[in-house]
C-alpha cells in the first residue's frame, strides 16, 4: 500500500468563520508570506484534504482527446526580435510558398530592410503611434525640446529576459526616462503587426481577410523561462491576436526550433558550409568563409525585390544525410539572446526530438553595443553620455544607426579604418558640457585606436572594433564549449548558425575555428529570415515537433502520513487523530524530463472526508529537480484548480469519490485539469507564472 496523499482543499462547512469550523486544522496561519518561506497552506486554508485512491496510478500517454485542428486559411509568423523584427505568411493551400512582408518605409545604408527596427513611439498622451523606421523617423525629425514629451522605446524584448520578477505590471523606460507597462508597449506592437499582415492580406485576396481565418504564430527565445513565454501570449490577447478562449489560434514558437525546422528543408545551394570537413557544391570549406558567403549576400541581394519564398515539399540534402538519432545543434544568435539547442531526428517521419535542454544568455549583438558604449564613458565620460541620452535622445538614436551600419562592415580580414559619424548636437552639447571640444577629450583618453577625423567622425581601426566584438563572442564559444562537453552533445554532425548576428563574419570565423573539426558548421543563405520562415512551416504543421525537455519541475501540495524519523518535526499536522505530514511535493514531472506534445500525465485522488464540498489542489513548480516539500526555496506556486463536489443528490457517490488530477505537457503552454469521476465535473487552469 502506498502512504495516504490529501491535497489541500476547502471543506464545504457553511460556518462563516473558518476558523470555527468543526473541520479546522490544530494550527491556523497566513499564506501571504514570500514564497519559500510562507507558512504551511495546510495549516492556512482551515480545511479537510484528499487521499489517492489505492494503488494511485500515473498515465503517460498522448491525449487522444485533442479536439480536431481548425481550419486555417493562412499562417502568420511574427519575429518579434531584440533589435529588429518583421512576419511572414503562407496560405494552407499553397504551403510551399512563403511570402515575407512588403518592404517597410525607410531603411537604413547597408541594413536589410526586409525586417523593421524593433521601435516603437507613443504620444505625450502615451497612445500609439508608430512602429519601426517610421517611429525612429518621425522621432528624430521632432525638435529636442517636443522630443522630450515623447515616449520610444527600442531593444525592450530583453527587459523580458532580464526580469527575475515578471509580472503583468512590470514597467519599460522610455527614452525621456519615463515609466511605461510592458504589456502595453508589446500589446502596442503586436496590435500593428496584426493590422499590417491583416491588410496586406486583405490587398492579395481583394476582399476583407477575417482575422478568425489566421493561425499566429509568435517566436521566442527557449531560454526564456516560463513567465516570459506567457507574458507574450498575455501581451497577444491584449492585442486581440486570439482571446483566451480560442487559445490554440495562436502557437508560442521556440526560435531554435522554427529554425531548425527551415533548415530542414535546405537544399545545397540555399546553405553555405564554413566547415573544412567536406566540400559542398565544389567548394572547399577555406573557399566558402570568405568567397561562399559573399556570394550568398550578393545572391540574397538580387532576390531582395522577390518576397515570396519556394519552399520544395522535400527533405534538404544535408538532412537526407541524416540518420536515425542523428543529432545536430541549433545556434540562433541574435539582437538580444543566443540560444543552443540540441535536436535528434526520429526516422520514419523525420520528427524532431530536443535532446539537450536549451541553453544560452544574453550574448546577442546588443553585446557589442554596449560595448561602444562602454568605450564612448571612457573617452567623454559616463556622466556626459548618460546625461547626453536624456538631453539630446534623438541625436543617440542618431549615433547609434550609424554604428550599426559600421557595426555591419566589420570582418577579420579588414585593414582600413571604419568612420563613425557623430551627430552635430554631441559635438556642441559635449563642449557645453565639458568646456572643451571632442577632439580634446580623444586626445586626453588615452584611447589610441580610436582617432578624431576633421569630417567630423570617430576613426577607428579594425582592430578597434574587433575589440568591440570580443567579449560577447567568447561568450558564444565559452558556451559552446560547455554544450561539447555535455555527453548527449557528443557525436554531433552540424552545427547551424542561424539568427541576425550570425551574418557577423566575426562570429562565423570564431565558430569556425572552434568547432569546424568536430562538426560541420552550415548558415543559411538568408540567414536572418531562418526563424520567420521556420515560424511558418511549424505554424502549418506543429506536430513536427514531437519531444521537448521540461523546463521545470511541476507537482502538487499534498499530505502525506507522517512517519517518525523520515518527517521533519515542524511538518507535523494532527488532524482527527490523525498525523499528517504537510507541505509534501507530490511530483508530476521532472526538470529536464523528456515530455511528448500532448502527454498527459494522470493522478486520481479521493476527498479524505465524504462530507466535503468543494476541493482545491494547489499547482508548484521549481527550476531544481530534487524537491521535497511545496516550502523548499525557488518553488512558486502557478495554478489553482477548485472544484465544487456540489450536485451529487440523486447521484450515487462511491464512498471513495474519484477526482482524477492531468496535466497536459508539451507545448509551451500546460494545463491542469481535475475531473470529479462521479458528476463528470471538471475544472481546467492554464499554468499561470505571471499572478502567483
Amino acid at each position: 500500500m502506498m502512504e495516504s496523499v490529501g491535497v489541500y482543499g476547502f471543506c464545504g462547512c457553511k460556518a462563516k468563520n473558518k476558523m470555527k469550523c468543526d473541520s479546522r486544522w490544530e494550527i491556523a496561519a497566513s499564506e501571504t508570506a514570500p514564497t519559500s518561506a510562507y507558512s504551511s497552506p495546510a495549516r492556512s486554508l482551515g480545511d479537510t484534504g484528499i487521499t489517492p485512491l489505492s494503488p494511485s496510478h500515473i498515465v503517460n500517454d498522448t491525449d487522444s482527446s485533442v479536439s480536431e485542428q481548425q481550419a486555417f486559411l493562412v499562417v502568420v509568423a511574427i519575429d518579434f526580435g531584440t533589435t529588429s523584427s518583421g512576419y511572414a505568411y503562407s496560405f494552407t493551400k499553397e504551403p510551399e510558398c512563403i511570402h515575407v512582408m512588403r518592404r517597410w518605409e525607410g531603411g537604413d545604408p547597408g541594413v536589410s530592410n526586409q525586417k523593421t527596427p524593433t521601435t516603437i513611439l507613443l504620444t505625450p498622451e502615451r497612445k500609439f503611434h508608430s512602429f519601426g523606421y517610421a517611429a525612429r523617423d518621425f522621432y528624430h525629425d521632432l525638435d529636442p525640446n517636443e522630443a522630450k514629451q515623447w515616449l520610444y522605446l527600442e531593444k525592450f524584448k530583453m527587459k523580458l529576459h532580464t526580469t527575475g520578477d515578471l509580472t503583468m505590471d512590470t514597467d519599460l523606460t522610455a527614452a525621456n526616462g519615463k515609466k511605461v507597462k510592458a504589456l502595453e508597449i508589446f500589446a502596442y506592437a503586436l496590435q500593428y503587426f496584426k493590422e499590417q499582415a491583416l491588410k496586406e492580406l486583405s490587398d492579395q485576396a481583394g476582399s476583407e481577410f477575417e482575422n478568425s481565418d489566421v493561425r499566429w504564430v509568435i517566436t521566442v527565445p527557449a531560454i526564456w523561462k516560463q513567465p516570459a513565454k506567457q507574458f507574450m501570449r498575455q501581451a497577444a490577447y491584449q492585442a486581440g491576436l486570439v482571446s483566451p478562449e480560442n487559445s490554440e489560434q495562436l502557437i508560442i514558437a521556440l526560435e531554435p526550433e522554427a529554425a531548425s525546422i527551415y533548415c530542414r528543408k535546405l537544399r545545397l545551394h540555399q546553405m553555405i558550409e564554413l566547415s573544412s570537413k567536406a566540400a559542398v557544391n565544389g567548394y572547399s570549406g577555406s573557399d566558402t568563409v570568405g568567397a561562399g558567403f559573399t556570394q550568398a549576400k550578393e545572391h540574397v541581394r538580387r532576390h531582395r525585390q522577390s518576397r515570396t519564398f519556394l519552399v520544395e515539399n522535400v527533405i534538404g540534402e544535408i538532412w537526407s544525410e541524416l540518420e536515425e538519432g542523428d543529432k545536430y545543434v541549433v545556434v540562433d544568435s541574435g539582437g538580444g539572446t543566443v540560444d543552443l539547442t540540441v535536436h535528434q531526428i526520429r526516422l520514419p517521419e523525420g520528427h524532431l526530438k530536443e535532446l539537450y535542454k536549451a541553453t544560452g544568455g544574453p550574448y546577442g549583438s546588443l553585446g557589442v553595443d554596449y560595448e561602444f558604449e562602454k568605450l564612448l564613458y571612457k573617452i567623454f565620460g559616463e556622466d556626459f553620455i548618460e546625461q547626453f541620452k536624456i538631453k539630446r535622445p534623438a541625436a543617440w538614436v542618431d549615433l547609434m544607426i550609424a554604428f550599426e551600419s559600421r557595426k555591419r562592415a566589420a570582418a577579420p580580414d579588414r585593414t582600413n579604418p571604419l568612420n563613425i559619424t557623430l551627430p552635430f548636437s554631441f559635438i556642441d552639447y559635449y563642449k557645453k558640457f565639458r568646456g572643451h571640444s571632442v577632439e580634446h577629450a580623444l586626445r586626453k583618453s588615452n584611447v589610441d585606436f580610436v582617432k578624431w577625423s576633421s569630417q567630423g567622425m570617430l576613426r577607428m581601426s579594425p582592430d578597434a572594433m574587433n575589440a568591440l566584438f570580443k567579449p560577447t563572442i567568447d561568450s558564444i564559444i565559452e558556451h559552446l564549449r560547455d554544450l561539447f562537453q555535455k555527453p548527449e552533445v557528443s557525436t554531433v554532425k552540424f552545427l547551424f548558425l542561424v539568427g541576425g548576428f550570425a551574418e557577423a563574419p566575426l562570429l562565423q570565423q570564431a565558430v569556425q575555428a572552434a568547432f569546424g573539426d568536430q562538426c560541420r558548421i552550415i548558415i543559411p543563405q538568408d540567414v536572418g529570415l531562418t526563424i520567420l520562415k521556420g515560424a511558418v512551416l511549424f505554424g502549418l504543421d506543429p506536430t513536427v515537433i514531437k519531444v521537448r525537455r521540461s523546463p521545470l519541475t511541476y507537482g502538487v501540495g499534498v499530505l502525506n502520513r507522517y512517519v517518525e524519523g523520515k518527517h521533519p518535526p515542524e511538518k507535523l499536522l494532527v488532524k482527527d487523530g490523525t498525523r499528517w505530514c504537510t507541505d509534501v511535493f507530490d511530483k508530476f514531472i521532472s526538470a529536464d524530463q523528456s515530455v511528448a506534445l500532448g502527454e498527459l500525465v494522470k493522478r486520481s485522488y479521493t476527498p479524505a472526508k465524504p462530507s466535503q464540498l468543494v476541493i482545491v489542489i494547489n499547482i508548484y513548480s521549481s527550476e531544481h529537480d530534487n524537491v521535497s516539500f511545496i516550502t523548499d526555496p525557488g518553488v512558486k506556486k502557478c495554478g489553482t484548480l477548485r472544484l465544487d463536489l456540489t450536485g451529487t443528490s440523486g447521484t450515487t457517490v462511491p464512498a471513495r469519490r474519484e477526482i482524477q488530477t492531468l496535466m497536459q505537457f508539451g507545448d509551451t503552454e500546460i494545463k491542469a485539469t481535475a475531473i470529479d469521476i462521479a458528476t463528470s465535473k471538471s475544472v481546467k487552469v492554464g499554468i499561470d507564472f505571471l499572478n502567483y
